[in-house]
């Protein structure tokens, strides 16, 4: 269960970093943000973050992958 809300909390902590950097860009009046580029590289770093929580998620069963449901033809 810990994993879970780990991964929605890396979600939603990406999401922020995401729009944080959409305002920096959009409010700078300089050419070279360093903020934006910062706040970009930290949304880097948690997308990085929540696949290894993801792939823990999976590897430990607390999460249970699944495919596409397969279509068996009619004869």
């Amino acid at each position: 269960m810990i994993i879970k809300i780990l991964i929605i909390l890396a979600m939603l902590a990406i999401l922020f970093t995401l729009f944080r950097s959409l305002y920096f860009l959009a409010t700078e009046k300089e050419q070279d943000s360093k903020r934006t580029v910062k706040s970009l590289s930290w949304r880097i770093g948690l997308s990085i973050l929540f696949f290894v929580l993801i792939i823990i998620g999976i590897m430990t069963g607390v999460i249970e992958p699944h495919g596409l449901p397969t279509v068996s033809e009619q004869p």
